[in-house]
């Protein structure tokens, strides 16, 4: 029976994901969205190591996701848990997973150079990087979500939770946020998906 994971992936990838994912002891389950992640990776204690990727995802990033939690099962597997989860060893593993499918029968051509420049020193997250976010979201079910660094200084915006921020000034990496109910100060990744308030 083929894997459900199998069909939020390109068609192209398939056989090569099913060769690269015929290990012994590790399980792969679809979720329905999280807001904070795409994907994680963890090991039990009798042995068995399982990933998780959001079903939510379009299929590029649903690639990504994937391969970016079976470097950590990799890497894990190679240099052993001592190591840090997003550091050198778990970069090299993921560009070495991610190189093969770097080909235009699987990314579109217009994300191929994003994904190349992004690949010479991966994230722990690829919403970390503003023009891959941007690049992956137009391959995105329509949602009418912005991201936070579209909105002008000052402009209002609401969380799927509900709560409501306006956007300040931009730190080195992030937006300092002010909720509005509070007063309180949260910085914001740039990538984050928001509903904008008129």
């Amino acid at each position: 029976m083929r894997a459900e994971y199998l069909k939020y992936i390109p068609e192209n990838a398939i056989a090569q994901i099913q060769h690269l994912l015929a290990v012994d002891n590790l399980i792969i389950k679809v979720k329905r969205e999280r807001k904070t992640r795409h994907g994680d990776y963890r090991k039990f204690a009798n042995g068995a190591h399982q990933i998780t990727v959001n079903s939510n995802l379009n299929p590029y990033r649903f690639l990504i996701t994937l391969l970016h939690e079976v470097a950590h099962y990799k890497a894990y597997k190679i240099y052993g848990l001592l190591i840090k989860p997003h550091g050198k060893e778990w970069k090299q593993t993921f560009q070495h997973l991610m190189l093969p499918f770097l080909r235009p029968d699987i990314f579109p051509l217009e994300l191929l150079p994003i994904l190349a420049k992004h690949f010479k020193n991966p994230k722990a997250s690829s919403d970390t990087d503003t023009q891959l976010a941007l690049a992956l979201k137009q391959f995105n079910e329509p949602n009418n979500k912005s991201f936070v660094f579209e909105l002008s200084l000052g402009q209002s915006f609401k969380l799927y939770n509900g709560r409501v921020f306006k956007k300040g000034n931009k730190l080195r990496k992030r937006y300092e946020c002010v909720e509005i109910n509070t007063g309180k100060i949260y910085l914001f990744n740039p990538n984050a998906e928001v509903d904008v308030l008129e």
